[in-house]
Formats: structure tokens, sequence, C-alpha cells
């Protein structure tokens, strides 16, 4: 074993990143930032101490601090009063690097707004790791974190990533995967190539591969557990360049046989469109429908009718 120096650290804050899951999966450096900082601050301090008992990491009486989402405002106070006193402070994650989905953001920021030096000792991440296994394309990629929880916010966010040329790496809670799965293989495309990713770096560790909806469907058949990362293929910038009368046509086919938010979603997906653009297109076809009917299979306002009901949440875009 390799005995961590514990020599002083300057003053500073010190963003120090952990194992994601096998606890050998962490840096020299880190370990010496962490032998060696004057104060603690960790996301889950439980998780902190057993990482530096496996690595023979004294912690003597130096401050190990809980620092989180729903504390923050009352710590944050009294970190940054430690390193306006000459101090260094290394804070970690729960897991990977710090910065990347988790509380650190507002501190790190706070000290650099007061002067304060702040680096890191880099090391894994989930969204890295899952893109290197994930056999989609690297050279350029989108980290857009988690998604939102409803379905409604959730499915407008993945409208926004439509027509991005990258690889999309998305965090994603085990127990809405099979929804949200649902959700990308309606909005970005079913047949988007994709890999989910969990439990990496530990026992269980596996990663899927398939179409958005192949990955849907066996989320939707088997429960998925442990940490999630889904990786989704970018848009093929050659399916993007559709005409507006093949997008009118499209919804002509799709309209009649599914709801009005289904059949928005799909065309919106498969052509690249805004989806406000193709929910506007289609109350026009409606619109345009109902006139040219005169009253012989559609009543008076059904047009109205499509979007007050059919539509229902659209105000969120």
């Amino acid at each position: 074993m390799v005995n961590p120096k514990s020599a002083d650290l300057d003053g500073g804050l010190y963003l120090v990143s952990v194992p994601i899951g096998t606890a050998r999966d962490i840096t020299l450096r880190a370990l010496d930032v962490l032998a060696g900082a004057d104060v603690i601050a960790a996301e889950d301090t439980r998780s902190m101490r057993r990482l530096l008992e496996i690595h023979g990491v004294a912690l003597g009486d130096r401050p190990l601090i809980a620092y989180h989402d729903h504390n923050g405002p009352r710590v944050r106070p009294r970190l940054l009063q430690w390193l306006r006193e000459g101090k260094s402070v290394a804070y970690a994650s729960e897991a990977g690097t710090p910065m990347v989905a988790d509380p650190g953001f507002d501190l790190a920021r706070a000290a650099r707004d007061e002067g304060t030096p702040v680096t890191a000792a880099p090391g894994a991440v989930a969204a890295i790791v899952a893109l290197t296994l994930s056999g989609l394309p690297t050279d350029r990629f989108l980290f857009a974190g988690f998604l939102p929880s409803s379905k409604g916010r959730r499915k407008s966010a993945l409208q926004d990533m439509v027509t991005i040329q990258a690889t999309l790496v998305l965090y994603e809670s085990p127990k809405r995967c099979a929804a949200a799965l649902a959700d990308m293989a309606a909005v970005l495309g079913g047949d988007r190539p994709a890999a989910l990713c969990r439990e990496l770096t530990k026992k269980f560790e596996e990663v899927r591969r398939g179409t958005l909806a192949e990955l849907a469907l066996g989320a939707a058949e088997r429960q998925v557990r442990g940490e999630v990362v889904i990786v989704v293929g970018g848009a093929d910038g050659d399916s993007l360049n559709i005409s507006s009368n093949d997008v009118d046509s499209r919804l002509k086919e799709v309209i009649p046989g599914m709801s009005l938010r289904d059949a928005v979603d799909l065309v919106a997906a498969e052509s690249g469109m805004k989806r406000r653009q193709v929910y506007q297109r289609a109350l026009d076809l409606i619109d345009r429908d109902a006139a040219n009917a005169q009253g012989d299979d559609m009543e008076p306002g059904v047009a109205n009718d499509a979007e007050a009901n059919g539509e229902d949440g659209m105000d969120a875009e």
C-alpha cells in the first residue's frame, strides 16, 4: 500500500474526485490532499470515513464536515471562514467528480468570488466512464445531467436535444428509468442507438446496448437497479433536412391513429423541427380539414377542442 503524503497544503479549496464504485479508483494525489487538508467537507461523511479507513488516511482531530444540498446555505459560511483564515479545505462529493451534478458548485463559486484559490484533484466521473463503454462516438458529446422528473417537462427538455449532433449523456434515477427511456424513444426517435449503463465499476456493472425503443422495452419488463447513466447517439444531420410539406404529410398520416400530443412528439422527433412548430402546423391542418369538411364529418370547434384537450400541458414550452 502506498502511504499518502500528509504534508501541509497551501490554503485554498481543493475539489477532490473520489471513486464512483471501486474504492481503488482513487488517485494518489487525491489521497495526498485528503491526508494533508486542514478541513475535509464531504457530501456524505459516512462514505468519506469509510474511504479514509480503506486507504489508511488518518483523520485525527481534523474537522470532517457534511456539506450537501440540504445544509449548504448553513454550512457554507463556516467553510468560507476557514478559507479566509488561510486553511486548506478539501471537498468531495458522495461519488465521482465534484461540480458534476452535486452541490459543490455553490461552494466553489463563493470561494472564487472571495479570491480564494480553487484547484482540483481530478479522477473518476460516471459520465465519462459510461461514454467510454457505450460504444457511441466520443469525439463530441453533451452532458445533460438529470432530466426533469415530470413527464411534461422531461419531454420539453428532450425536445431541445432533438437536433443536437453530438452523443448525449444523461443521469437518471432507476425508479424513473423506464419512463425516461420511453419518452426518449418518443421524442428523440426509437431507432436512436443508445446504451444504459448501471453500477459502473461495481460488482454488478452492466452495459445494455440497443436502440432507445429496445432499451425502453427492456426497462419496462425488468426493473433497473443501481446508479444509472444513459448514453444516446446524436442526431443524424442528414435526417434534419426535411421540408415543411413533408412534415404536413407525415402529420396527416399519424394524427388519425394517435393523440395529438403523441403525433406531435413523433413527427418532431423524426423531422428535427421544433415541437412548438410541429404543434402549430398540426393545428393548422386540423383547422383546414375542419373548414373543408363544412360540417360533414367534424363538428365546429374540433380544432379548439384539440388545442384545449389533446395538448394539455403544452404551455410548458
